[in-house]
């Protein structure tokens, strides 16, 4: 028969109990979770890297752009 440790897992080869399988998946759950935390953080590292990037090339080609169709007005005074 099998006996629960403190982490559910069985020890033997006794039938496995709903309170094993539940165990089990609590424990993949964390460690699933603990991934997920830490692919989010990387994640919204590079997207707040990219939207930077986005805005600054954004601005230095409207910034080209504005120059080239500017016209220059020379103010002479009589």
């Amino acid at each position: 028969m099998s006996t629960a440790t403190s982490k559910g897992s069985t020890t033997g080869t006794g039938p496995i109990t709903r309170e094993d399988i539940e165990a089990r998946f609590r424990e993949l759950g964390g460690e699933v979770t603990d991934e997920v935390v830490g692919a989010r953080s990387q994640l919204l590292t590079v997207a707040a890297v990219v939207a930077v990037s986005v805005v600054t090339v954004a601005f230095l080609v409207g910034r080209r752009r504005g120059r080239r169709r500017s016209a220059v007005v020379e103010v002479r005074r009589i």
